[in-house]
């Protein structure tokens, strides 16, 4: 059991590290806005593990193989809300452009409406392609019929409590005055290319179902 236990914390940890849609977003939060706002898309984020680690628990699999079109449904909604994301971060690139980083720097920030941020983050986890695959696939593999009720639970507290001590680490790390202070100087290029690559991964998401 401890050997599952350490092979799925390994898997799980390299998964999280491999940058996509959450790792930009708390980034991208915590170095525009502050740490509480990114700890917000943290749980957020969690609560989006939750309900991908107890599907999967439940045969996120054998679900995806007998219905092909659920998996057509998530893939699409999905890339559909990360280009929206995509679209909204270009938006504020072109705006800093437009307006100056040193008068932009001037303004106060802006905080979301409260759970904004939070509901963000869950919606980015659940559309998130690395998700399908690895919950779908990958995760899978190490949740056999031989594996027991117990271990099932505490995988998915693992699961779960690794996510949120990632995230709450890169939350942290970003939202250093340092990286707050380059975060202004290139405000326009870093909402560019954030928004670049969640169009990407939107797009690359609804053409490769």
């Amino acid at each position: 059991m401890l050997i599952l236990f350490l092979t799925v914390a390994m898997v799980h940890l390299i998964a999280l590290m491999s940058p996509g849609p959450d790792f930009f977003f708390v980034s991208q939060t915590a170095a525009s806005r502050s740490r509480k706002e990114a700890m917000m898309g943290v749980v957020g984020i969690s609560l989006g593990i939750v309900v991908w680690a107890g599907v999967a628990l439940m045969g996120l699999h054998l679900i995806l193989q007998k219905m092909a079109w659920l998996h057509d449904v998530i893939t699409i909604g999905g890339g559909i809300y990360l280009c929206w994301m995509g679209w909204q971060l270009l938006k504020s690139a072109r705006a800093k452009k437009q307006a100056g980083v040193e008068a932009e720097a001037e303004k106060p920030v802006q905080l979301p409406a409260r759970g904004r941020t939070f509901m963000r983050g869950f919606l980015t986890n659940l559309s998130n392609p690395k998700a399908v695959i690895y919950f779908g696939s990958v995760f899978s593999l190490f949740v056999g019929d031989d594996v027991g009720s117990g271990e099932r639970w505490g995988l998915f507290i693992l699961i779960i409590a690794e996510t949120f001590a990632w995230f709450s680490v890169v939350a942290m790390v970003f939202a250093m005055p340092v990286m707050r202070r380059g975060y202004q100087r290139l405000a326009k290029w870093i909402d560019g290319v954030a928004g670049v690559l969640f169009t990407g991964f939107g797009i690359h998401l609804i053409i490769s179902r």
